[in-house]
């Protein structure tokens, strides 16, 4: 059996590592782009603050390592066109520039995503940077040793953890966004309005509710940014406007939603026999809606591409869905969401009620205590739960982790009410707060 991989970052990299374990007399051949693999883009916002040292801990393998298993490195090779008809790809090695032609069993589409772009006039200016890779991490840490004023574009999670990096540097900091709030995807108001004013007091200007229509620059290097309701000065740029998948190569080949993210099954197979995929590049069963969705997360990343490699000559092990679980530091805010947000649910046409837990986290006669705010959300008519919330300077966070099994269980919110948690004064109330959800709505 002749396998190909192409991409190896997350999903690549679980899928790679997996198969070359089960199928130890397959032939596993992998084409990746740039010159190293597994790199966590989660950890740029630390590095670039500092809080992150050595880079090489970001990385959780390497080619030689992957070698080492018997499979076929072929790093710094583009991928130019895959034949699903014929079972081959056409690729480039971008070093020698030379082309050929190989052939597979089996293929795994682990291609990722890329940064979206604007179209805007100034686009080309120098010190507008993206913030997806290693190498971009790299260069923005040694563009922002220049740098005096940084714009950042986009709100979501990887532009407001580089806000707070630069602003901790003593940076002047201009955060822009086209939507009304911060984490607009991820949080309720009631959420995001903490944490913006926590910006607010560290001095962040936020320029909310704006469209970036060009740049300007001088000597070929950007000074401004002009959005549709302002100006604001910059030495530096960077885009976190999100992610678009990169599918091209199979375009018109498999079933696809309208942003190109691959549509698979349960088993991680595309609408074409003998061709898998995972992570960044395709699309899975999001468990509030129940239908296909494109959630870009590293943890739901290494599931697929583990579930890949498991799948890959019978279906066996199907996917659960995703609840697209997520978490952030947002300086003392300890902050996690899993399922829908209450705003989201409303814009599906989804019925849903919400119960809000606004307590402190254990008792109050414990030395110190720290107050939590906890959001449910669930179906009106089904009272099955479909999203949560929570913030605290306590890190609480992993109680989204138990609300996404709830989700993934169709658990119904009464039922939460009488969950098994443990009690004690350190770390909780009699009644766990969890559990004080389920019971205001019963």
């Amino acid at each position: 059996m002749k396998v190909i991989v192409i991409g190896c970052t997350h999903a690549g990299t679980a899928a790679v590592v997996n198969m070359a374990k089960k199928y130890p007399e397959a032939s596993i051949t992998v084409y990746e782009r740039n010159d190293n693999v597994s790199f966590l883009s989660c950890g740029i916002a630390l590095y670039v603050g500092g809080v992150v040292e050595d880079p090489k801990g970001l990385f959780y393998s390497s080619p030689e390592q992957m070698a080492e298993l018997g499979v076929q490195m072929n790093m710094k090779h583009d991928v130019l066109a895959v034949n699903t008809a014929n079972k081959t790809i056409r690729v480039k090695d971008l070093i020698t520039g030379e082309e050929r032609v190989d052939s597979y069993d089996k293929l795994v589409m682990t291609t990722g995503s890329w940064p979206i772009i604007p179209k805007v006039e100034g686009m080309n200016l120098d010190n507008i940077l993206l913030s997806k890779n290693y190498a971009h991490s790299n260069t923005i840490i040694e563009k922002a040793k220049g740098s005096r004023k940084i714009v950042v574009i986009g709100a979501g999670y990887i532009g407001i953890e580089l806000v707070e990096a630069f602003e901790m540097n003593g940076k002047e900091v201009t955060l822009i966004d086209a939507e009304e709030r911060i984490l607009n995807k991820y949080l309720d108001e009631e959420y995001t309005q903490v944490a913006e004013a926590e910006f607010h007091h560290r001095g962040v200007k936020l320029a909310l509710g704006q469209t970036v229509t060009k740049f300007e620059g001088e000597n070929g290097k950007v000074t401004k940014v002009v959005t549709s309701s302002g100006e604001y000065e910059a030495d530096m740029v960077i885009l976190c406007i999100g992610f678009r998948p990169q599918t091209e190569l199979l375009t018109g080949q498999v079933d696809m939603l309208l942003n190109g993210a691959i549509k698979v099954d349960k088993y991680m197979q595309t609408s074409k026999e003998d061709v898998y995929a995972a992570g960044d590049s395709c699309a899975i069963i999001y468990n509030p809606t129940k239908e296909h969705a494109y959630i870009p997360l590293a943890t739901n990343a290494v599931r697929m591409g583990t579930l890949v490699a498991y799948n890959l000559l019978k279906p066996t092990i199907p996917y659960q869905g995703t609840q697209g679980t997520s978490g952030i530091k947002i300086y003392d805010y300890n902050i996690a969401s899993t399922g829908l947000t209450e705003t989201a649910a409303k814009h599906l046409d989804l019925n849903v009620k919400s119960v809000t837990i606004k307590d402190n986290y254990r008792p109050e006669f414990m030395p110190t205590v720290e107050e939590l705010l906890l959001k449910v959300v669930y179906e009106a008519e089904s009272r099955r739960i479909v999203g949560a919330q929570i913030m605290s300077k306590a890190d609480l966070t992993q109680s989204m982790n138990t609300l996404s099994v709830c989700i993934q269980n169709e658990m119904t919110v009464e039922q939460l009410g009488f969950v098994d948690f443990f009690f004690q004064p350190h770390y909780n109330k009699p009644w766990n707060f969890l559990n004080q959800a389920g019971l205001q709505v019963i």
